[in-house]
C-alpha cells in the first residue's frame, strides 16, 4: 500500500493553493517528493503572510495550479492521500482540479483522528503541539514541506502502534462515521447525539458556540453537515471541537429555541438578519359601491393593520385561508387583480358578491366576521406540542398578539385555568422573526 503525505498553504479565505509538498510513502521509506510555490492568482493577505512567510512576490514567478496538476496527478495515483486534517487539504485541492474541469478522487486518511484513536491522552492534537510532545522537529512551521516532512514521521510513529493496522483499514472503511467526524471532535461526544427532535450547538475549542442549528434528528442533521462540502461547511467543521444539544419534543419549539438561541449567542456560522424583515399588512375599506376589501399593503403605509405578517408570501397565504374559511371573494380580497368576476384557482365558494347574485349587506357581514376573529385569535393563544418525552406535554403561550414563550408540563399535572401555565413557561422575548414562525405554525394548525 502506498501513501502520499500533503501539506498545503493557501491563500487564507479564498482557499486557493500558494504551496504544496507531496511526499510519496511505500510503508517504509519515501519514494518520490514534489514541492512548489503555487501562484494563486488572487491576493494573500497581511495575515497570511505572517504566519507563513508568503506574499505576493513570492509567488509572482511561480507556475499556476493548472501548469501543475498533472505532476500532482501522477503522484498520488493509486496512493491513498493522507494530511493533517485531511478534509481541508484534500477539498483544497480537489477544488483546484474542479477549476480546471478535472475529477480529483483519492481515499484519504487523516493524521489527527488516528492520533486520536492510536496516541490517546494529549491535550491538543494540533500539528505544532503533537510534533512538540513527541519530539518531532518541524524544519519550517507553516510551510508546506516542513509540515509535511513532520508529518511524514507522525505517521511512521502511528504505523508503529499497536492495532494500526485495523484502525488503518477501519479509517479507511466509506462506512465509518468516525472516519468522518471533525479532527478535533472527540467520537464520544458524537455517540451522545440523539435522534430526536431539538437544537444543537457547535462549539470551538475555547467553548465558544460557532453554529446553532434545529432539526428532527439532531445525530443525522450534524452529521450531513460532515458530508457536506460547501466552504462554510467546511471551516464550521474544521473548527468545531464540542457539541452540545436540547431536546424540544416539537418541530415548532425547536425553531422557536433555534431563534432565541442565534439571537442570544450570534454564532460565526449562522446567517442573522442585520435590519428587521419588511412587514406586510392586511387592511379593509369600503370602496364606492360599499362593497368592502381586504388587501394588503406595506405595513410602514397601513396605519391601523388588521395583522401584520413578515413576508408577502406569508401574508397572501394567510388571506387566501381567511378567503377560503368565510366565503369572502378573492377578487375583492384582491388575490386577483383586473378581473370582473373571480375565478380563482383554489378558493371555489365565493357566494357571488363579484357577479352580482349576493346582497352587498350580507357578503360585508361575512367581511367584518373575519376581520373580528383575525383580531381575536391574534390575541390570546395557546398551542399545544409534543413534550420530550411521552410524559410530558409542550406548550406555547401568545398573550394579547405577543409571544411570552413556551414550556414543558407533566401530563398529570393538573391545570385548571390556562393561566397557571406561566408556571412552567420558559420566558422568551418576542419579535417579528418568531412571530412569523408561530403565524405559520397556527395557520397550519
Amino acid at each position: 500500500m502506498q501513501y502520499t503525505i500533503i501539506d498545503v498553504e493557501t491563500s487564507g479565505r479564498t482557499n486557493r493553493i500558494t504551496e504544496i509538498s507531496v511526499f510519496k510513502y511505500d510503508g517504509d521509506v519515501i519514494v518520490d517528493e514534489f514541492t512548489s510555490l503555487v501562484n494563486p492568482n488572487c491576493f494573500i493577505p497581511e495575515y497570511i503572510t505572517a504566519l507563513t512567510g508568503i506574499n505576493n512576490e513570492t509567488v509572482a514567478n511561480a507556475p499556476e495550479f493548472k501548469d501543475i496538476a498533472q505532476h500532482v496527478l501522477d503522484i498520488t495515483e493509486d496512493t491513498i492521500f493522507v494530511a493533517h486534517n485531511v478534509n481541508f487539504d484534500y477539498n483544497v485541492i480537489r477544488n483546484e482540479f474542479e477549476s480546471i474541469n478535472i475529477d480529483f478522487t483519492r481515499k484519504k486518511l487523516c493524521t489527527i483522528r488516528l492520533s486520536r484513536k492510536l496516541l490517546p491522552g494529549h491535550k491538543s492534537y494540533s500539528l505544532g503541539k503533537l510534533c512538540k510532545d513527541l519530539n518531532i522537529n518541524i524544519n519550517g512551521r507553516h510551510r508546506a514541506r516542513g509540515d509535511a516532512e513532520a508529518t511524514v514521521i507522525l505517521f511512521k510513529i502511528l504505523q508503529a502502534q499497536d492495532q494500526s493496522t485495523q484502525i488503518f483499514s477501519d479509517f479507511l472503511n466509506k462506512n465509518n462515521k468516525e472516519a468522518t467526524l471533525p479532527p478535533n471532535l472527540p467520537s464520544a461526544v458524537f455517540n451522545e447525539l440523539p435522534n430526536a427532535t431539538g437544537i444543537y450547538y457547535f462549539k470551538n475549542k475555547k467553548g465558544e458556540i460557532i453554529y446553532v442549528g434545529k432539526s428532527k434528528d439532531i445525530k443525522k442533521r450534524v452529521l450531513s453537515h460532515f458530508y457536506s462540502k460547501t466552504q462554510k461547511s467546511l471551516d464550521m467543521v474544521r473548527e468545531t471541537a464540542d457539541i452540545d444539544f436540547e431536546l424540544s419534543g416539537s418541530e415548532l419549539i425547536a425553531l422557536l429555541m433555534e431563534d432565541a438561541a442565534i439571537k442570544q449567542h450570534f454564532p460565526q456560522y449562522n446567517k442573522v438578519a442585520k435590519r428587521a424583515p419588511k412587514g406586510f399588512s392586511l387592511f379593509s375599506y369600503q370602496d364606492r359601491n360599499d362593497v368592502m376589501h381586504i388587501a394588503i399593503n406595506n405595513s410602514k403605509a397601513t396605519p391601523n393593520p388588521i395583522i401584520t405578517l413578515y413576508s408577502l408570501r406569508e401574508a397572501r397565504l394567510f388571506l387566501e385561508r381567511v378567503c377560503e374559511l368565510f366565503s369572502l371573494c378573492p377578487k375583492f380580497c384582491h388575490l386577483q387583480e383586473g378581473v370582473t368576476e373571480c375565478s380563482h384557482f383554489t378558493i371555489k365558494n365565493c357566494k357571488g358578491v363579484c357577479k352580482g347574485n349576493e346582497d352587498v349587506k350580507i357578503y360585508n357581514e361575512r367581511v367584518t366576521n373575519a376581520i373580528c376573529q383575525i383580531i381575536n385569535d391574534s390575541q390570546d393563544i395557546l398551542l399545544k406540542e409534543k413534550g420530550r418525552n411521552e410524559d410530558e406535554e409542550a406548550f406555547v403561550i401568545i398573550k394579547n398578539g405577543t409571544y411570552l414563550g413556551y414550556g414543558f408540563i407533566d401530563k398529570n399535572e393538573q391545570i385548571k385555568h390556562p393561566d397557571e401555565l406561566e408556571h412552567f413557561l420558559v420566558k422568551q422575548k418576542d419579535n417579528s422573526d418568531i412571530q412569523s414562525i408561530l403565524r405559520t405554525a397556527i395557520l397550519n394548525k
